[in-house]
């Protein structure tokens, strides 16, 4: 069985040709920029996931054609939250908000106090992330474009109604727009009725493996399939790399270094936490949720420093040394606000500690290790929820890197295993999801070979409790900094 995944990504789209026996024939990628025409604004346009999916896909027929005729079926995964707005005729009414953009803390203040059964049903606290409060800037801020909304996709699902023409959504993406009842895995028409939407908005619910629809023929024609690919429901980003990883049963658990970060345990029943900020979701396979700890700047921190030190990432790692001794300087990677553990839109990060002598290749390591210390936070949240972690796997681009992925088990005190396809995690996992649309039974799907283990040293992550405990100090001198 020859599948497709595709990952809509924030900084790219991803879209993998995976073979029998799962083994990946081919990928391809498209990069995707962001806009911010104000501070905390964080916007794309849909039109360009859409070209980046369809270059992609063009790509592979251009290099394995009659393998990618012989694709059954194909699943998309998605960056999650993002509201994409439609009008009755199917028109993108403005940019897509992306899930980092922090412009409705005034909202979500609002809902909160507005429904106070909000966390019991959603398993979530209110943040600006979050798209519901979105709609409720949009009414504000927008009343025309809002009293236009025929229809609110998350990014995946617009991508999957260009492919099928059907609008439909699964439980793991909608279960982080706060429109959902997680534990019912239904919309919730008290949640809906709060932020002032309908449900004849809301795009039609299936399961993450089940059959959403088939690929149009204009599709089949451009792209040379033998026969109309099944669509299948699909994942949100970390639901499916967690598929992809065959994270799919109670206490399975991973670390993602990805544009942002995630901390994710599986769990065999629905577990909100909201008070500690501790995502309550949907998985993306029946019968199953998880918990997940988010921050929102992970790789995203280095790679604002590398174009900050005017130079590649690769280069400021190797700078820094294979066993560095901690930075002397302390780095906070709130440049987008904080979810876990903070819920705080409004907090900005930073370095503090330089001095005139302060080499780059420190700096560097100082990123490093916060988003370590940050990613210690979201652990120590979700112990606080009653989830103890005994190993997890390790994705995302950050992974790439042996310095970082030994800094976080150091940090974390946890082993970690670093697997094969993990650079395209999230789209292999849709490929999964897509096997079994076709119908591979979910026992089917192996793990993944684990190419590199890191365990952690007993000194080192005794001397980064100790880092840690002292750089938690950061967060309420820049909570009130950046209130002043």
């Amino acid at each position: 069985m020859i599948t497709i995944g595709i990952d809509i990504g924030t900084s790219s789209v991803k879209s993998a040709l995976v073979g029998e026996g799962e083994q990946v024939l081919a990928s391809a990628s498209r990069p995707l920029s962001v806009s911010r025409p104000a501070s905390g604004f964080s916007e794309q346009n849909p039109q360009d996931w859409w070209q980046a999916v369809c270059e992609t896909l063009d790509e592979l027929k251009a290099g394995h054609p009659a393998e990618l005729a012989k694709a059954v079926a194909i699943g998309l995964s998605g960056q999650m939250h993002g509201a994409t707005l439609l009008d009755a005729r199917g028109e993108v009414l403005r940019p897509c908000i992306l899930w980092n953009d922090t412009r409705s803390a005034a909202q979500c203040e609002r809902l909160t106090r507005a429904w106070p059964e909000l966390g019991a049903v959603t398993g979530n606290l209110a943040m600006p992330g979050f798209t519901a409060p979105k709609l409720m800037w949009v009414a504000e801020h927008e009343p025309d474009v809002f009293a236009r909304v025929a229809h609110v996709l998350l990014p995946k699902a617009y991508v999957n109604w260009r492919l099928c023409g059907d609008k439909v959504e699964e439980m793991s993406d909608a279960s982080g727009t706060l429109w959902l009842d997680v534990a019912r895995r239904d919309w919730s028409d008290a949640a809906l009725a709060a932020t002032g939407m309908r449900r004849d908005q809301m795009p039609r619910l299936v399961e993450g493996n089940a059959v959403a629809g088939e690929l149009l023929p204009q599709w089949v024609e451009r792209w040379g399939f033998e026969r109309p690919p099944l669509i299948a429901g699909g994942a949100g980003d970390n639901a499916a790399g967690a598929v992809g990883l065959g994270a799919l049963h109670a206490g399975d658990a991973f670390v993602s270094l990805g544009t942002s970060g995630v901390l994710w345990a599986t769990t065999a029943a629905f577990a909100p936490a909201p008070a500690r900020a501790v995502h309550a979701f949907c998985h993306a396979v029946p019968a199953t949720w998880h918990q997940m700890g988010v921050l929102l700047s992970a790789a995203a921190s280095l790679s604002w420093w590398a174009a900050m030190a005017g130079s590649g990432e690769a280069a400021l790692l190797a700078e820094i040394g294979e066993k560095p001794a901690p930075s002397r300087c302390w780095f906070a990677p709130y440049l987008s606000g904080e979810r876990t553990p903070h819920n705080d839109a409004a907090v900005r990060g930073g370095f503090i500690g330089l001095d005139s002598a302060a080499p780059r290749a420190e700096m560097t390591l100082a990123v490093l290790e916060g988003v370590a210390y940050a990613m210690r936070d979201a652990q120590q949240a979700l112990a606080g929820a009653g989830t103890q972690l005994r190993e997890a796997d390790l994705i995302g681009g950050g992974a790439r890197s042996p310095l970082w992925s030994q800094i976080m088990a150091d940090v974390l005190n946890l082993p970690l295993h670093q697997v094969a396809e993990s650079e395209i995690g999230c789209a292999f996992g849709a490929s999964r999801l897509a096997r079994m649309a076709a119908g591979a039974p979910l026992h089917s799907l192996a793990r993944p070979a684990r190419r590199r283990s890191f365990e952690p040293d007993p000194e080192r992550a005794a001397l980064h409790a100790e880092r840690h405990a002292h750089w938690q100090t950061l967060y309420p001198m820049l909570a009130r900094f950046g209130r002043a």
